[in-house]
């Protein structure tokens, strides 16, 4: 029998898995939203259900037609943006939640796992916004980054 995984090393491998269904060329992130050892929602980035994906060659065009405005990609929601939907549309409160999510989340991302209530977001990989580590600090939601099993508290400022 293999050595079972930790939690958090089980939610981060469901995290990564998730990120495989991403529609967006640029990047693919994954996010789990979990509460008491329990999957509440999951979500990937892509467009928005019903529309067209991003092109291949997003990066390439400007939209409307691509995925580019303003260098950042105007077609797909964030995974976290559509885990946090996902629990909205079916009834799932997130308060006292804690969110996996294969990358740092951004700063409109952290406004919104804030108001959401989630207490604690464990992720893995940067993003270059440093406000969105300020704003966790700010609000004081535990942030940690998963490295190679282990959690590292993030020392936000704010």
């Amino acid at each position: 029998m293999t050595e079972r995984p930790s939690w958090d090393a089980y939610f981060m491998q469901i995290a990564h898995l998730v990120k495989t269904r991403a529609t967006c060329p640029r990047r693919q992130v994954g996010a789990v939203i979990v509460r008491d050892r329990r999957i509440l929602a999951t979500g990937y980035n892509g467009a928005p259900r019903g529309l067209p994906h991003c092109p291949p060659d997003g990066d390439k065009l400007e939209w409307p037609s691509g995925c580019l405005m303003a260098g950042h990609c105007a077609r797909s929601l964030h995974a976290e943006q559509n885990a946090l939907l996902q629990a909205a549309m079916i009834g799932v409160p997130c308060e006292g939640s804690t969110m996996y999510v294969t990358c740092q989340p951004c700063n409109t991302c952290a406004k919104m796992i804030i108001n959401a209530g989630v207490q604690h977001v464990i992720y893995e990989g940067d993003y270059p916004d440093a406000f969105s580590l300020e704003l966790f600090g700010l609000s004081h939601v535990r942030l940690d980054i998963y490295r190679e099993g282990l959690l590292v508290p993030v020392e936000a400022s704010g």
